[in-house]
């Protein structure tokens, strides 16, 4: 692929078809959005939030791979758009491509607040930690602008019930005075990825992901306010890089 058709800012570069439909399509080139990242150069097609209105938002996670009981997505696609996210095709579900799709039609749960509060209210319900997010990043960059996390937080702080965060954006720092609070009940624990220190390589991974130094600050800034935090680091296999 030459420069010219390279889709900057994005990790696809093109739609696939998806096994739920027979037809397959291409996305309009008729938007133009300047990237979030410093530098990034401008992507020709724009983001698109597309509000859903699901019945549940708490998860039942039944798979041995995962280190998790439950989970919960406030946004299904992904801006950050990582090549290699395993969550691609659960796009598929809603009609939309796996590929650019997934990273340009964000679908928003703006009731997710009002339906975790239901959950931990349910008398059938029985604590246990629930995690932000298994499927897709509950810190990406829409989350500045519709503060679900930060809200679902305070859903979590309200009731004292443990919640944990996986997370590769350092946006997480936005909501430290509540994590603070969450962790004086022993009721947090984040999780922050890692995949190279090479900013390179962190540009063609992940395109619209938080830069590695502003990833390592929060690293160091979480756990200094007493805030535990795992670092989960991988070592791409992409020696030309």
């Amino acid at each position: 692929m030459n420069s010219e058709t390279f889709v900057q800012g994005r990790g696809a570069q093109k739609n696939t078809n998806h096994k739920f439909s027979a037809y397959s399509y291409e996305t309009r080139d008729d938007f133009l959005e300047f990237c979030r990242l410093e530098g990034e150069s401008a992507d020709s097609n724009k983001t698109q939030f597309i509000p859903i209105f699901p019945k549940t938002i708490v998860n039942k996670v039944t798979s041995l791979d995962v280190g998790m009981s439950f989970s919960m997505n406030m946004y299904q696609g992904c801006e950050h758009g990582c090549v290699y996210c395993y969550t691609r095709n659960a796009h598929e579900y809603w009609g939309y491509s796996a590929g650019l799709d997934f990273e340009r039609k964000i679908l928003i749960k703006h009731d997710a607040p009002q339906l975790l509060e239901a959950k931990l209210r349910s008398e059938s319900w029985k604590a246990c930690t629930i995690v932000l997010s298994g499927n897709t990043d509950c810190y990406q960059p829409s989350e500045r602008e519709f503060e679900l996390t930060r809200k679902c937080l305070k859903v979590f702080l309200k009731y004292r019930h443990p919640v944990g965060i996986i997370t590769k954006n350092a946006l997480i720092i936005r909501d430290l005075d509540v994590l603070k609070e969450l962790n004086e009940y022993g009721l947090i624990g984040v999780n922050i990825s890692v995949t190279s220190l090479s900013e390179k390589t962190r540009r063609i991974l992940e395109p619209r992901t938080t830069s590695i130094k502003k990833r390592l600050e929060a690293i160091r800034v979480l756990p200094e306010n007493g805030i535990p935090v795992n670092a989960i680091v991988g070592f791409p296999v992409l020696g030309h890089l």
